[in-house]
């Protein structure tokens, strides 16, 4: 017997069964991968997520895979263009785009060193429920076995397709529909740092990864999924044409591609219920959005965080379990809420209005260009930089003229 059990263990997965071991508690985690293994994923790490891995004490592990740190980032949306970078967030100086094949290794392992028993090749297919609650998983191991194991509690940290959500009846909410495709892979021979990129409904995003090569993506909207992959080659050359001709030629003179392309459809933006009787979920299996803002790792190893400190509640008798991962999903919605929803907005490729005018007033005033990339960064709420009050003595400072100022989303002042 457990006391929780983990289906999942990378991102979101191995931090909450590190995170509870290190509590003393008995903790299982399962993976139907072998580590290390890639994953498709958006890579990079913002200074928010990284001071989780400071405090785990995992950061120096990370730096020493020779990842190249990010200092400077580079934003532009058709003609508006800001760069920089944020102040120290939380003791941390930089951002990092590591390989899945180095980041969830040192994650799992930290997890085994911290006494928690991970299970590798191991598939869970189903849910046991005793009296209404979840009680363990049964699932089939590498040697194709089937296995039971029981415990109080089952957080399911598997992704979109969660076994865990399914077998639950978790339901689904704040769904908005996905707006895009990504294909990406991995270039020598560039020295390009960080770019974040859109026009004409085309994005791409580079950034410095291990053993010297550039994880290079683009994003196209779903209309264009199966034009694009009749050609990938040439689909993925012509993004970086249109939307900064001059890397565009750098690329096509000097980027050699390392490995084959990696294309995914998204998964919808979504909420998922995250709590139940006697389980949760976390990570990709309770809330989704899409990667355009590369906060999928940094909100796995923070609600990850915050989940294991709620079932630590729980399991210590402080209060009750469910009472506890009731608080976590709570939490957990209010505080992505504002990302959630500029995450979605900024998805559709284009720059609504409100947007334009904000960003356009920002990229003029330095003060309120450094708080623009701490709020990229975690360092500053979104509900901040963009409410009206703010809003309006930016406009002020920069000269905005008044039949430009847009203080929200759907309002415009008289005048």
């Amino acid at each position: 017997m457990y006391d929780v059990i983990v289906v999942g263990a990378r991102c979101s997965g191995s931090p909450v069964a590190m995170l509870l071991a290190r509590r003393g508690h008995r903790v299982l985690a399962v993976d139907r991968a072998t580590f290390p293994s890639d994953t498709v994923s958006t890579h990079f790490i913002h200074q928010t997520g990284l001071a989780r891995l400071k405090a785990w004490g995992l950061l120096d592990r990370l730096e020493a895979t020779g990842v190249p740190p990010v200092r400077h980032m580079r934003f532009s949306v058709a003609d508006l263009h800001v760069e920089g970078f944020a102040d120290t967030v939380e003791g941390v100086t930089e951002a990092y785009c590591p390989r899945r094949t180095v980041l969830d290794k040192i994650l799992v392992d930290a997890a085994r060193e911290a006494g928690a028993e991970v299970i590798e090749g191991f598939t869970a297919t189903d849910v046991l429920f005793e009296e209404g609650r979840a009680a363990g998983i049964r699932g089939v191991a590498r040697d194709g076995t089937e296995e039971e194991f029981r415990a109080r509690f089952v957080v399911g940290a598997d992704g979109p397709n969660s076994v865990v959500a399914t077998k639950v009846g978790a339901g689904f909410y704040r769904v908005v529909p996905a707006l895009g495709f990504v294909y990406y892979s991995y270039y020598s021979g560039l020295d390009w740092g960080h770019h974040s990129r859109i026009r004409d409904e085309r994005q791409f995003a580079t950034c410095p990864t291990n053993d010297g090569l550039h994880m290079l993506a683009v994003m196209r909207k779903p209309d264009r999924y199966q034009e694009f992959r009749a050609d990938a080659e040439g689909g993925f050359q012509a993004v970086f044409d249109r939307v900064v001709p001059e890397l565009g030629e750098d690329l096509r003179a000097h980027g050699k591609r390392e490995e084959d392309f990696r294309g995914i459809r998204y998964a919808d933006n979504y909420y998922r219920q995250s709590h139940g009787p006697g389980w949760a979920l976390v990570g990709d299996a309770g809330y989704h959005k899409d990667p355009l803002t590369g906060w999928g790792i940094t909100d796995a190893f923070r609600y990850g965080e915050l989940l294991a400190q709620c079932l630590h509640s729980g399991l210590s008798g402080e209060r009750p379990i469910d009472d506890a991962t009731a608080e976590y999903a709570r939490r957990r919605d209010e505080e992505s809420a504002g990302l959630f929803q500029l995450t979605v907005t900024m998805a559709s490729l284009t720059l609504p209005p409100f947007f334009q005018a904000a960003l356009t007033a920002a990229s003029q005033s330095p003060t309120y260009l450094k708080k623009f990339f701490a709020m990229v960064a975690g360092g500053y709420p979104g509900e901040d930089f963009f409410a009206p009050r703010n809003l309006e003595r930016l406009y002020e400072e920069v000269g905005t003229p008044v039949e430009n100022r847009l203080l929200t989303a759907a309002d415009r002042p008289a005048g």
